[in-house]
This record gives C-alpha cells, sequence and structure tokens, in this order.
C-alpha cells in the first residue's frame, strides 16, 4: 500500500511557501550568522522573517485534523482557546500560505506566536528534509 505521508502539502499557497523557504533556507545557510543554525531552528527562523500579508477578517473556524496533534509539547497545557488559536493559525498557513498566517499571528500574544512558530518548522521540517531541502 502507497501512501503519501504529506498530503496536506499540496496546497498551491504552501506549495509556494515551500519554494521561497527554501531558497532562504539555502541564502540563511550560506551566511555567517545563519552557519550555527540548524534544522528545526534555522527553519523557525526563516519563517519568523518571511514578509507577511495584510490581514483580512476572517472567523476562527476549527482547525482540520492535519492541523491537530501538531502543538509543541510546551503549548499541550495551555488553554482550548490558545491551543485552537495556534491550530487555526496552522490552517491558515497550511491553506493561504505563511505570509498570511503569519500576519495573524503577529496579533496574536506572543506565547501563541511562537508556538505557532514552532508549530509550523515542527511540521514542515520533516517534508522538507524529505524533498532535500534541508539537511
Amino acid at each position: 500500500m502507497s501512501s503519501q505521508p504529506f498530503q496536506s502539502f499540496e496546497h498551491a499557497a504552501l506549495e509556494a511557501d515551500i519554494k521561497v523557504l527554501a531558497e532562504e533556507i539555502k541564502r540563511h545557510g550560506e551566511t555567517p550568522e545563519g552557519g550555527n543554525l540548524a534544522g528545526k531552528e534555522l527553519l523557525k527562523q526563516v519563517i519568523q522573517s518571511l514578509p507577511t500579508a495584510a490581514p483580512q477578517d476572517q472567523a476562527v473556524s476549527p482547525p482540520p485534523s492535519s492541523a491537530k496533534g501538531s502543538l509543541p509539547d510546551y503549548a499541550q497545557s495551555a488553554s482550548a482557546e490558545v491551543k485552537l488559536e495556534i491550530e487555526y493559525l496552522l490552517d491558515v498557513a497550511f491553506h493561504h500560505g505563511i505570509a498570511k498566517a503569519n500576519a495573524e499571528a503577529k496579533q496574536s500574544p506572543p506565547f501563541v506566536l511562537d508556538a505557532f512558530h514552532d508549530a509550523l518548522a515542527g511540521k514542515l521540517y520533516p517534508e522538507l528534509k524529505r524533498r532535500g531541502l534541508m539537511k
């Protein structure tokens, strides 16, 4: 039985973002300040440095099951509302692009912003590694 482990990565906005991430990772990896970062930390720094899109008013909808269970360990004990907000931001990133999700996340409390970046890096890192875009 053949299965694609990351079917959720087939969204056009996310695919475009993965290409941008790959270029930025390569660029950051070649600079002295990026040289001592590796793996998820480098990816998190690149995600944080991406330009943001202007946020649009949108009602919070429950995230798809693909986003659930991807919260960082330290966010597991957060309130249900905080978890929902992080999962919503992941959903936005996967369906509407990282720039839009970053713009919305920057309006959230620092804990939510950091947990979102950690969760997104955690979700994207294995896929970027699988594609040979990160070491």
